[in-house]
């Protein structure tokens, strides 16, 4: 140490240059001790599940670990708002639901009362209020297997089961099941030939449904001697299918919501005809499982244009 400092003495310049090299090593790892807490207590902050300000840090490695605590920062914020959004829509699931069975089991429990307190001697009156009963039945039994089906299709429990089959037989199959339901209001469907779009890759019941569901859904809304057409035509690389209706018509706030779960946009109507507002959205999570979209194009008092396009036959790798 003595010749350290004698060498000092005689050279005043290395001296300074050794003082202000130790001055700018303490300063250096008061810096980096002084990071580090920052980042420690980011941290622990985003750890609480708070949000933090990440701070900036000098190049180097503390720069890469604050570029990547910022980016497990942001992740985990998406990941907490997603788990929030799908908290928000389980209570509004669990809520809905319990609503649309509330009205049924009322009915079912009011008329079985009033059956056990003597109504059953008047054999007109009970005919009524037994029917009564078995509809409300039939309601609720709609909605549980609606329920079911959408829970299974948004949960990945009900993947498509694809396999070469014609959309014309499968639409032509879902018209002809509900001819006497139009009927009933003298509507005509009316299927155009879909030529050689027919074949496409898809999951045959999943696909009879949305086409039930779609065309059941303009006949309730469309009133007597009305026209329902099902149509096809290629779009790009995919079929695009039409079901137009000149019905009663859907207003435009209406129309952005309509895809939802338990949305209707006439409720009481919609219960009226047996509705359980599941059959859209069911359509919705059904075609997009075959990598297609959904689509509305109404105007109010002159009818619906509900359309889906899917893949054609080739276009799907």
């Amino acid at each position: 140490m003595s010749a350290i400092a004698s060498e000092f003495k005689s050279c005043p310049i290395l001296g300074a240059l050794f003082l202000i090299a130790c001055a700018y090593f303490i300063a250096e790892r008061y810096r980096l001790k002084k990071n580090i807490r920052k980042i420690s207590k980011v941290a622990e902050t985003i750890s609480s599940g708070k949000s933090a300000l990440i701070p900036k840090m000098p190049p180097g490695e503390l720069a890469r670990l604050s570029l990547s605590l910022k980016l497990l920062s942001e992740r985990f914020q998406y990941d907490l708002s997603e788990m929030k959004r799908l908290e928000e829509i389980r209570k509004e699931f669990v809520a809905n639901v319990s609503h649309e069975l509330r009205t049924p089991i009322s009915t079912i429990r009011a008329f079985a009362e009033t059956l056990l307190e003597g109504a059953l001697q008047d054999k007109e009156r009970a005919q009524e209020f037994i029917k009564e009963i078995a509809l409300s039945s039939e309601r609720m039994e709609k909605l549980v297997e609606d329920i079911l089906q959408l829970s299974a299709l948004e949960s990945g429990k009900m993947p498509p089961r694809f396999e070469a089959v014609s959309l014309m037989r499968i639409a032509s199959e879902a018209v002809a099941s509900l001819i006497p339901l139009a009927e009933q209001k003298q509507i005509v469907l009316r299927m155009e030939p879909f030529g050689d779009l027919s074949e496409v890759h898809a999951d045959r019941e999943l696909m009879r449904r949305v086409f039930i569901n779609l065309i059941e859904n303009a006949i309730k809304y469309t009133p007597e001697k009305g026209l329902i057409r099902v149509s096809a035509v290629l779009d790009g690389d995919n079929v695009k299918v039409t079901i137009e209706d000149n019905g009663i018509g859907i207003s435009a706030e209406d129309l952005p919501r309509i895809f939802e779960r338990f949305y209707r946009v006439d409720k009481a109507r919609s219960r009226e005809m047996g509705g359980t507002g599941l059959g859209l959205s069911i359509v919705k999570h059904s075609i997009e499982l075959h990598g297609g979209s959904v689509g509305v194009e109404s105007v109010l008092g002159k009818g619906s244009k509900f359309f889906f396009r899917i893949p054609a036959l080739g276009a799907r790798k």
